[in-house]
């Protein structure tokens, strides 16, 4: 019998696109233990998210950025069968403590799995950027409705309107997107350059085998191809 080989996957950049960005070699091995914490401060393994299944696994900013908020938003949208039919789980990650979660759930109606990773040791073990890279070619978030100057301010009055004054995360942390699962298989797997490159959803959700394509321009309908 033939040795196991640990998967090990490249970064794929939309569209296939040549951004610049090199490419990023991951092994689901280092970040298997880490803990990430659910809405009640009870820590999980993070390979508890793709050991039994294939999950969707988005990591945002931080809690009060507005394209998060807004790109989150859509994910909400997705209709609990579409995920059932296809097997798989929905999952974002972010990097407040936990207490911030039950807020943004409730801004953002998202009602699948959500946790954070507070040490940013799953971000850092990814690879995930620390600063932001604008790229003139670089295609704008299709979720993402707010200008950045409107966005920005919107941030700052949830920032200054939150109980707990804090900025719910590094303001530097970029987020991506991972597909992986049964076990340490990856699939996808997406860096972030910056607050506007998320990948479609309905891109990432027909790589996970989701057969149904989605309208996210008002409320989800199922478009026939």
């Amino acid at each position: 019998m033939a040795e196991a080989v640990s998967p090990i996957t490249r970064q794929v950049a939309k569209e296939d696109r040549e951004d610049g960005t090199p490419s990023v070699d991951i092994r689901l091995e280092d970040v298997e233990d880490c803990l990430i914490y659910d809405r009640h401060g009870v820590s999980v393994p993070f390979k508890k998210l793709y050991q039994d299944g294939k999950s969707v696994i988005i990591f945002v900013r931080n809690f009060l950025c507005y394209s998060c908020e807004e790109y989150v938003e859509d994910l909400s949208k997705i209709p609990k069968e579409a995920l059932e039919d296809a097997d798989i789980r929905l999952v974002v990650i972010g990097q407040a403590a936990h207490y911030h979660i039950e807020p943004f759930c409730s801004l953002t109606g998202y009602p699948y799995e959500i946790y954070v990773d507070p040490e940013r040791s799953v971000y850092q073990k990814l690879g995930m950027k620390r600063e932001e890279k604008f790229n003139d070619s670089a295609n704008r978030s299709p979720h993402v409705k707010s200008g950045m100057f409107m966005g920005q301010l919107k941030s700052i009055w949830r920032a200054m309107t939150s109980p707990v004054f804090d900025f719910q995360g590094d303001l530097h942390q970029q987020g991506g997107a991972l597909i992986a699962g049964p076990g340490p298989r990856v699939h996808f797997y997406h860096c972030d350059t910056n607050r506007l490159d998320h990948m479609p959803i309905n891109w990432l959700l027909q790589l996970a085998g989701v057969q149904q394509t989605l309208d996210f321009s008002d409320k989800p309908k199922i478009i026939d191809v």
